[in-house]
């Protein structure tokens, strides 16, 4: 399944890596999921990733960094007819619309109103990971 994965739910993901956002970043190692990205939010992870204040380690970030690159899906977007409230939030609705993906998972879905989504489910990572258990199951043979 094709997703976008907003920064917060990445950091998260790795800070608590049991809770929902941590399931969703060992989806995307798996290759359970298929991360679209840009070099905007390439470059977004990578500046949030080496915070100090997160404190992980240099060489994992450039690891997990490498990973995405060479397995996450780029894609070329167009500028939102609709702004978002929050510019910053942008270049993640704009490739999950380009690329045509399932669901951007976020921990701020109040970031993503109605009207710009185009049709994009917007998902916080526990409704993500229920709306993926749901979709299995229908698609599964005998379900």
């Amino acid at each position: 399944m094709k997703i976008v994965l907003d920064t917060n739910v990445l950091v998260s993901g790795l800070l608590s890596p049991f809770g929902p956002s941590g399931e969703i970043v060992r989806m995307l190692f798996s290759g359970e999921l298929v991360l679209h990205i840009d070099a905007r939010i390439l470059s977004e992870y990578q500046d949030v990733l080496n915070r100090s204040k997160f404190k992980f380690n240099k060489d994992h970030i450039g690891v997990l960094i490498d990973f995405i690159r060479q397995y996450g899906q780029f894609i070329s977007s167009s500028p939102l007819k609709n702004r978002l409230p929050d510019p910053d939030d942008e270049p993640f609705l704009e490739v999950a619309i380009a690329g045509k993906v399932k669901s951007l998972v976020t921990g701020n879905t109040v970031h993503y109103p109605s009207l710009p989504r185009e049709g994009i489910n917007i998902f916080s990572p526990s409704e993500f990971l229920e709306f993926y258990r749901k979709q299995n199951k229908t698609t599964e043979p005998g379900a």
